[in-house]
């Protein structure tokens, strides 16, 4: 009876670790966003941007280690939709505000700095909440809407790009500063859009796949070795338009299909 007792308080205590786990990764994925914060407010804005990429790394796998542990709880989905928030949400905008935005906003300044700024974290803000309560979309391969995590890349990524590498010397401190704002538009209103983006977690890793698909991930990861900072940007803008371009695509397709149809009935 005493072995018996001794084992079952042993599973319990296995089980609260395994529990546990998921929420350490969360609680990382938030203290990065807070540190992403403070690094801006200390001028350190590519340590605040590494520290944004870093969450998002910690994002990919709370959620995993909690789906391979069969640990999912509803404590877990609210404490990680709160860390995206500050991580993916607050931290980009005060990033893009600090750095870009607010040394250009004198000219309608409100518009130019204070709007886009509020937007970002409001839109993130709905589209973590949409993502809680969507019991609708049962197709697990697509987002509705442009994640998070993938706006706050390509904040992170750009700040990087051009403070980073060469390819951002080109470029004056005005310029910057309105390509981020339109940016910070652009990612605001898909963040809260019905656009369709894939989700990587409907990818079977465990299939075969081909070899092709083999050598172009490695060459992708020496791309990266050799220049993170364009890499993550090309690839994150690419993922934002892939929204748009695959809603075009489908438009199109629906109207050659009436086309025929029309087409067809004319002809009988």
């Amino acid at each position: 009876m005493k072995e018996a007792f001794q084992k079952e308080q042993v599973k319990r205590r296995m089980k609260r670790g395994v529990f546990l786990l998921p929420s350490l990764f969360t609680i990382a994925n938030l203290l990065c966003g807070v540190y992403a914060i403070v690094a801006v407010y200390n001028d350190e804005y590519i340590k605040a941007a590494i520290a944004i990429l870093v969450a998002v790394f910690l994002d990919g796998f709370d959620g995993a280690i909690a789906r391979l542990t069969n640990s999912q709880s509803e404590f877990g989905i609210q404490l990680d939709s709160l860390a995206d928030l500050v991580s993916f949400g607050v931290a980009p905008a005060i990033l893009a505000y600090v750095w870009a935005i607010k040394p250009y906003g004198q000219i309608a300044w409100f518009f130019e700095a204070i709007v886009p700024t509020a937007l970002f974290v409001s839109c993130a803000a709905f589209r973590l909440a949409r993502f809680n309560i969507q019991t609708t979309n049962l197709d697990k391969r697509y987002f509705i809407g442009l994640p998070s995590p993938a706006a706050a890349i390509t904040i992170a990524s750009f700040v990087l790009l051009i403070l980073g590498s060469p390819a951002g010397d080109g470029l004056s401190r005005q310029a910057t500063s309105i390509m981020t704002v339109l940016m910070v538009y652009i990612l605001a209103f898909f963040m809260v859009s019905r656009l369709r983006y894939r989700s990587l977690k409907g990818i079977e890793i465990k299939r075969r796949q081909p070899f092709a698909l083999l050598i172009g991930l490695t060459l992708l990861l020496l791309l990266i070795a050799s220049q993170p900072s364009v890499v993550l940007f090309a690839g994150s803008v690419t993922y934002v338009a892939s929204g748009p371009i695959r809603l075009a695509f489908k438009r199109k397709g629906a109207l050659e299909v009436s086309r025929e149809a029309v087409t067809g009935e004319r002809r009988v």
